[in-house]
């Protein structure tokens, strides 16, 4: 297939749909300043479970998976700054754990057998599910919490279980997923740079 010019390729494609979702991001967004209070205290809870020598753990499935690599990726190597490595793992990236542990017990632990393993009561879980009712996801909620760990949800939606388990939770104002996704990176974005704010002078 040849390339074709600019113009020709404009008439193949509905730039209406572009601009729809451009106006429900940008419509959901704006809802998110009624959130400011509860992202802005998550994000000091953060800066003072690595200012007490905890881990900031993170879980999710498919997109919300990418977005916990993503924000560990960030504090572990850096933000914006370059300063220390800050103590982030991802609960989403050991294949043969994920795949041991699936084979062997099932997906719905899959997340809890590691909160199991390495977490401690200084640590703090980030759970991220678009829509709060992921098993596996609560699962691992209910795991951090016996263990004494501090428990963020990240969620959309009505929140789903996901909120009446967590210590702190952040609904996104929204019900359509990849609206959820796009304000779920974008918090974790600012909490990557609160955190390396508050922090990269130690």
């Amino acid at each position: 297939m040849k390339y074709q010019n600019p113009s020709e390729l404009k008439k193949k494609i509905n730039m209406k749909t572009f601009i729809t979702e451009l106006k429900e991001h940008q419509a959901m967004i704006a809802k998110l300043a009624d959130c400011t209070d509860v992202i802005e205290l998550v994000g000091q809870v953060l800066i003072e479970t690595l200012k007490q020598g905890g881990k900031i753990l993170l879980c999710g499935n498919g997109g919300s998976a990418a977005d916990c690599q993503h924000i560990a990726a960030e504090l572990v190597v850096q933000y914006q700054k370059n300063r220390q490595a800050l103590a982030a793992i991802a609960l989403t990236t050991d294949s043969s754990i994920l795949t041991a542990h699936s084979n062997d017990f099932g997906f719905e632990t899959v997340y809890s057998r590691q909160i199991e393993a390495i977490a401690n009561e200084k640590d703090c879980l980030i759970a991220i599910s678009t829509s709060g009712c992921s098993k596996n996801i609560l699962k691992a909620v209910e795991a951090a919490n016996l263990k004494g760990l501090t428990v963020i949800g990240l969620t959309g939606n009505e929140g789903g279980g996901l909120i009446s388990h967590a210590t702190h939770s952040i609904v996104v104002p929204s019900n359509v997923t990849a609206r959820i996704q796009e304000a779920h990176i974008l918090i974790g974005h600012w909490w990557c740079g609160a955190i390396e704010e508050a922090l990269s002078a130690i």
